[in-house]
């Protein structure tokens, strides 16, 4: 870690530049638990990005019981934490306090519950790294060890590809793991990109760290391009414009751009070339040249950045320098006018261009053969979007509860997919918690990104640009993510609140923080807090628990049934909103051919989710089996309309209409099939 110390510092004795990285750690303590945090985001970033709840509630006690940790043991007097940072964290508390009132009118609790915590979570997150003083040495630390520790997932990625099982990588041509769904694993590795070029052009850094970013930001492109995704080629370019308008040193941004740039652009022949055969061929010959091609690339980027700063530092005079830095600032002038030339050359008539998206994002998925990236915007997110509006229409002030979107989108669906998030993180906040839970986390936002300036504007050289290269991992999580369900990935938004946390922490105090007097302080605020941190403990602990129990007993039920249902019972126990626990135990309770248990299950399960489909199509199944037919009937019209677009629940309907009687193992069979083919 020598190297991360100031290079511009002069060493006068054998070891200072690890003893001032020592002192930097001890000047600004907070920045301890947050390595804590990022060995918690590197192993989200190799296991589904953190999505799954069993996946994400562990890490999540994990940083709660950090920041327990840290108000109990390191000094802070609020009064000394800028205003600005104190409004971003009121903001959030009060965003975080709205989500989990939004339980209240959900229709479905347990997921509200859920959507809830994972805020609480962001918002633990972005107290630890806002709240205390953070150094730049110590901060420029955490930022590199987290885009190395990615980089070596995004490594370990490309090797796999040359596995004999790398098509399990894979999902219709596109890179999909480690985060298990393609636009995420993008953003997964974008994300650290963008600090690691801003830090790789930095001279306070020593050329060997500068070399590993600046081939860590090519390798990390290099993986996420494999990945295809639309929402990063159009996430780039606003990147780069705001990269340039507002990160300090533009024309050391831009020499190191160009070598990365370089190399991803060599990458991209590869990778389009592996699209192309991958469903033609197996996976040995279609991406047998991504890992050699990406890993020389990223390579080369190290070797010449490394070489480019030891002559830079070294050889060059400061006259030199200062000549050489505007020469590269007139190339970067004269390159970018070139690139914005060359497209609108290419894109012709503005106007056109943007009809063109706009129809093509309308209609949907392109039937039409060719590459993904030229297939202009179609999906079916203008219908996920579509609803979204319509319910932010329907309940303006308070949405709809937090998480809570499938079954009011398969109720008014045009698409045949399922969605559970609106896939955009504006339109989550509108439709699900209203203009209050709007205006709330606009205003953290606003005033987080207030507070991150302060410091790229004020602190020292390498305080600045460490501001800097972490909220660029924010801004690129919140532009990608207004098209995408970024929200629900922790192993995304984790990283995302924290770094601009991080930016928050290194803004200059006014004074420093000393200690209160234990005696000093009033009573019942600790009292407060206390209880808010163990009500915080528990709310996410409590679904955790629930959470496996249920996992647990959907995959080892047939070795004993009856441990299952009490392992269900217990979890239900837990979890007292989630319909979960009694939706697997009545799948269990059917595949066992207990149906009397079954119908009590899925009943329980409607207690608390009146609209779950699932479960009423069962028990109109289940009421048909019994030969209540009018009850079966009820039932099953009930099903097709929360969802009327489902082929299986529309064809037992018009069994029951027909023969009064649905085929309950041939129903099932045919869900399982289908889930089977989603996952």
């Amino acid at each position: 870690m020598a190297i991360v110390a100031p290079h511009s510092e002069p060493a006068t004795v054998r070891g200072s530049p690890v003893r001032r990285l020592a002192r930097s750690f001890v000047a600004g303590p907070a920045a301890i638990p947050a390595l804590v945090v990022v060995a918690v985001m590197a192993v989200w970033a190799a296991t589904e990005a953190g999505q799954p709840p069993t996946h994400w509630y562990p890490g999540a006690l994990v940083i709660l019981g950090l920041l327990i940790l840290a108000a109990s043991t390191l000094p802070l007097r609020l009064r000394d934490v800028p205003r600005p940072v104190l409004v971003a964290a009121g903001c959030l508390l009060a965003f975080t306090l709205w989500s989990f009132l939004s339980i209240a009118w959900a229709d479905a609790n347990g997921e509200a519950w859920d959507g809830a915590n994972r805020t609480l979570l962001y918002l633990v997150v972005f107290l630890l790294f806002a709240l205390w003083t953070q150094r730049a040495g110590a901060a420029t630390t955490v930022v590199s060890l987290w885009i190395l520790a990615v980089a070596v997932v995004a490594g370990g990625v490309l090797v796999d590809t040359r596995a004999a099982d790398a098509l399990d990588l894979f999902s219709v041509g596109r890179l999909s793991e480690p985060a298990g769904y393609a636009n995420a694993t993008a953003a997964l590795f974008l994300m650290p990109a963008w600090p690691a070029l801003v830090l790789a052009g930095r001279r306070e850094l020593g050329p060997p760290l500068r070399g590993l970013l600046g081939g860590a930001a090519t390798l990390l492109a290099g993986v996420a391009l494999i990945s295809l995704s639309r929402g990063a080629v159009f996430s780039v370019p606003i990147m780069l414009i705001l990269l340039f308008a507002v990160v300090p040193g533009r024309a050391r941004t831009f020499a190191v751009l160009v070598p990365i740039a370089l190399g991803v652009a060599v990458s991209v022949p590869a990778v389009l070339q592996a699209n192309d055969q991958l469903p033609k061929q197996g996976a040995a010959e279609a991406l047998t040249s991504l890992a050699p091609t990406i890993g020389l690339a990223a390579l080369g980027a190290a070797v010449v950045i490394a070489v480019g700063s030891f002559v830079e530092g070294r050889v060059l005079r400061p006259e030199l320098r200062r000549v050489a830095q505007r020469v590269i600032a007139g190339v970067g002038i004269a390159t970018l006018i070139a690139v914005l030339v060359a497209a609108l050359v290419i894109a012709g008539n503005p106007i056109e261009r943007v009809q063109d998206g706009w129809d093509s994002f309308k209609q949907g998925y392109s039937s039409e053969p060719g590459q993904r990236l030229s297939q202009g915007l179609g999906s079916n997110r203008y219908d996920f979007y579509r609803v979204s509006l319509d319910l932010f229409a329907s309940h303006p002030l308070t949405g709809i509860g937090a998480d809570n979107f499938q079954q009011d989108y398969l109720a008014a669906r045009k698409s045949g997919e399922s969605p559970r998030y609106p896939h955009s993180v504006e339109l989550r906040t509108l439709a699900q918690t209203g203009l209050v839970g709007a205006l709330l986390l606009v205003g953290f936002v606003a005033a987080a990104l207030t507070a991150a300036l302060r410091p790229i504007r004020r602190a020292t050289p390498l305080g600045a640009v460490t501001a800097a290269a972490a909220a660029t991992a924010f801004v690129y999580w919140l532009i990608h993510g207004s098209f995408d369900w970024f929200w629900e990935f922790a192993g995304l938004g984790v990283p995302a609140f924290a770094m601009l946390g991080l930016a928050c922490g290194l803004s200059p105090r006014t004074a420093e923080e000393l200690p209160d007097h234990d005696d000093d302080r009033p009573l019942l605020p600790r009292l407060l807090v206390i209880a808010a941190l163990v009500l915080a403990v528990l709310s996410m602990a409590l679904p955790w628990l629930a959470d496996v129990g249920t996992q647990y007993a959907a995959e080892k039920w047939r070795l004993d049934p009856n441990a299952a249902y009490e392992r269900l019972d217990r979890a239900a126990f837990l979890d007292r909103l989630s319909p979960d626990p009694y939706l697997v135990a009545g799948t269990i309770a059917l595949r066992r051919s207990e149906q009397a248990r079954a119908q009590t299950s899925f009943r329980r399960a409607l207690s608390r989710d009146p609209r779950s489909a699932y479960a009423t199509l069962e028990l109109g199944a289940l009421a048909s089996s019994y030969e209540r037919r009018e009850e079966a009937e009820r039932l099953l019209a009930r099903a097709v309309r929360l969802d009327p677009r489902d082929p299986l629940k529309r064809d037992a309907l018009a069994q029951v209409r027909t023969s009064g009687r649905v085929d309950i193992e041939a129903l099932n069979r045919a869900i399982l099939e289908r889930a089977e083919r989603i996952r």
